[in-house]
């Protein structure tokens, strides 16, 4: 089984590689033999040795703009958030479960008034004592 090395290999190691290539009059099958590299490797070092730049992938979605809606927005659904930041409800749940802010069901709006609550309550034990 062949295993692959997350890292990249140093500049000076495909340089190497390279020039022992050209000092042998190597194949690529060869010169990749020899060093236990992919054909595929040398071809690219070939053509340029020096590894390409990687930038961070830019983010669609802001984690702490997403945060503030949520504090501002607590009962909007993920729909409804996705249209503000203008990107789809998978973005947005995955987001949310990432920052490990979660969407609980309540039994009541928010804006319930406390007596309509603690009647429910009374109610609910009263039944639970009949079984």
């Amino acid at each position: 089984m062949i295993t692959r090395c997350v890292m990249g290999y140093t500049i000076d190691f495909r340089r190497k590689v390279i020039s022992v290539r050209k000092a042998e009059g190597l194949t690529i099958r060869e010169t990749a033999k020899q060093f236990r590299i992919g054909k595929a490797s040398l071809v690219r070092w070939l053509k340029r040795p020096e590894p390409k730049n990687s930038t961070p992938r830019k983010r669609k979605l802001d984690k702490n703009a997403l945060a503030k809606d949520v504090e501002q927005y607590p009962d909007a659904y993920q729909k409804e958030r996705a249209e503000r930041f203008g990107v789809c409800k998978k973005t947005i749940w995955q987001s949310l479960k990432k920052l490990g802010l979660t969407y609980k069901k309540t039994l009541f709006h928010p804006k319930t008034n406390e007596s309509d609550r603690l009647a429910h309550q009374q109610k609910r034990q009263q039944y639970e004592k009949k079984r």
